[in-house]
């Protein structure tokens, strides 16, 4: 699974679901449905955003004779990808709860940087000079890891939270 979006769908059930809650008319019970299941995908969501602010990145040591220096900009990278990530919950037509990065919110230059994390290796110029270049590595797949740990407890929430409405309903 590539980094950008998680969905939990039944899409049958919820389908169905949606369709039951238009005929019944219920706005109430449609904006309950709703909050319980984005309630269900937000410690995803917090889990995913500590995740990010956490990963350790690690580079190659410096060589002799390299000289260092502050770094010529002054957002926080992972910060800045962890308050890009969001929830959005849907009851219409492709019914379910979506954990994602919305990558309009990020700066330019880290559109990619996700997807780069992801894969455990940031390759770019050192200060910007694209004579000189630096190897960075992070832990692998953190995405598919941490969405892998919340996928069965978001199910069974989504589920029971799909069998109280069909009671409410039918």
């Amino acid at each position: 699974m590539a980094v950008g979006s998680v969905q939990i769908t039944g899409t049958g059930q919820l389908i169905d679901l949606s369709r039951r809650l238009k005929a019944a008319g219920g706005p109430r019970l449609k904006q309950n449905l709703q909050r319980r299941i984005r309630r269900a995908a937000e410690p995803l969501h917090r889990d995913m955003q500590q995740t990010i602010r956490n990963l350790p990145i690690t580079s190659q040591g410096r060589k002799a004779g390299s000289r260092g220096g502050p770094s010529p900009t002054t957002r926080p990278m992972r910060d800045t990808i962890a308050s890009a990530v969001r929830i959005s919950v849907r009851t219409s037509s492709t019914p379910g709860a979506r954990v994602w990065i919305d990558r309009s919110a990020l700066p330019s230059d880290l559109r990619g940087m996700p997807s780069a994390l992801n894969e455990g290796r940031i390759r770019h110029p050192v200060f910007g000079n694209r004579r000189r270049w630096v190897q960075q590595n992070t832990t692998p797949l953190w995405w598919d890891k941490t969405v892998r740990t919340h996928t069965p407890r978001m199910r069974a929430e989504v589920e029971r939270v799909l069998a109280d409405v069909r009671r409410t309903i039918t």
